[in-house]
């Protein structure tokens, strides 16, 4: 039975990370609460299981010309670099606290995700309206120029 769970969180945190969002976010708490896996023994399957998940879903945006190299190299440059204070840092800490600054993490990211969606829908509204106002302009404007060559052209004749 341990096995189906396995393929099941392994298919949730696939589809997940091929979204690009974050599919260990789900699998190590599967993991750690499911199959009560300590902390960091959850933290290096998900490192395992993102790799080759990483690696597939990085070919199918790089096909579809979603990977900006001059941003996402610097970013990868850095994080490999500080991966390897985080992996020194996460066996030095117990698995209890480990667990609860993971929580901590993943509320303060749910926070951050919520007031973006808040912060862009109100952008987002604030451009369609300025989109509608220039439109509504433009149309005016045409209108106004069309006027103004039709009425040099009754002038003409």
């Amino acid at each position: 039975m341990e096995v189906l769970w396995l393929i099941l969180f392994g298919v949730v945190g696939g589809v997940l990370g091929g979204m690009g969002m974050g599919g260990g976010t789900l699998l190590i708490p599967l993991l750690t609460i499911g199959l009560h896996l300590a902390q960091q023994n959850s933290q290096a399957i998900n490192l395992l299981a993102f790799l080759p998940m990483s690696i597939v879903a990085l070919i199918i945006h790089f096909k579809n010309h979603l990977v900006r190299w001059k941003i996402a190299i610097p970013i990868a440059i850095a994080g490999v670099v500080s991966s390897i204070f985080g992996a020194m840092l996460a066996n030095n800490i117990n698995s209890a606290e480990l667990s609860v600054w993971f929580g901590i993490f993943l509320i303060v990211v749910g926070i951050l995700e919520i007031y973006s969606l808040w912060v862009f829908n109100e952008k987002s509204a604030s451009q369609n309206n300025a989109n509608k106002t220039q439109s509504q302009n433009s149309n005016h404007i045409k209108f106004g120029k069309n006027a103004q060559i039709k009425n040099k052209n009754k002038v003409e004749k």
